[in-house]
């Protein structure tokens, strides 16, 4: 199944520890973890139900762009990665790495966007990524949180090929969406001008599915990871805010109601 072009297609971890990672995600998610492949420097993927969910690449100490805190990349879908570069960089972004074969599983470049948040790009060959979205342990949602709104807009829109929809247009919240043929929303642009901490930056987040936020928050803490933000229901279902063992920070979205009585 490949993905609507622009729509988030993969995601992958930058770890210090792949072996507290293997642990963790599979204690948390039910994920199994295959084998890693030295001819691509000890990355792995994550499976989920037998299917590749995600990712894994260890820091190599001195290696370009493993340098900054651990931390999970989202990858958008691309027709013509190296179309989708120039773009970029047509439009503001910069070039971090790439794009570059990966073997004969598709075309990778990760670039910075206009506003600097890291984003990767993926050409699908015979490999296109993640094959299941929504399911408990599978990422359901994936948003750019931006202080610069319609800059970012702009520029996934000129780049990626969006045509997001406004779900949300006030200062308290303003959010446009990338829905798919079905209508499902898969990605949103939120603006985050006025809760983003001043050192934060724009970045990319991931949201995983659970049966239960807060029991799923109570084995994150078991694991050694960090409860960042407590469950809170929403219209779109109980949110939390997590970090694993070595600081990599990713969401969680259940059923609304669940553990909040």
């Amino acid at each position: 199944m490949t993905r609507p072009i622009g729509a988030p297609c993969w995601m992958d971890l930058l770890t210090s520890d792949t072996a507290r990672a293997r642990e963790f995600y599979g204690g948390l998610f039910g994920w199994t973890a295959g084998d890693a492949a030295e001819e691509f420097g000890g990355y792995f993927m994550f499976f989920a139900g037998g299917a590749p969910v995600a990712g894994c690449m260890p820091k190599v100490p001195g290696m370009p762009g493993t340098e900054g805190p651990d931390s999970w990349g989202v990858y958008l879908s691309s027709a013509d990665a190296k179309g989708t570069v120039d773009k970029a960089l047509a439009h503001g972004g910069t070039l971090r790495d790439g794009p570059m074969d990966i073997a004969d599983l598709g075309v990778q470049a990760i670039i910075t966007d206009d506003t600097g948040a890291r984003i990767g790009v993926w050409q699908a060959k015979s490999f296109p990524g993640i094959s299941a979205f929504g399911p408990v342990g599978t990422p359901s949602y994936f948003e750019l949180i931006t202080r610069d709104y319609a800059k970012s807009v702009a520029f996934y829109t000129d780049v990626c090929g969006w045509q997001p929809e406004v779900a949300g247009d006030t200062d308290e919240f303003r959010l446009s969406v990338l829905k798919d043929s079905d209508g499902e929303t898969i990605a949103g642009i939120m603006d985050g001008a006025g809760f983003l901490p001043p050192d934060a930056v724009d970045q990319w987040q991931l949201y995983i599915q659970v049966a239960d936020t807060d029991a799923a928050l109570a084995r994150v803490t078991e694991l050694g990871g960090t409860v960042v933000q407590p469950g809170i229901d929403t219209p779109y279902g109980r949110l939390a805010t997590a970090t694993d063992p070595t600081g990599a920070p990713f969401k969680l979205v259940g059923p609304a109601g669940e553990g909040s009585a």
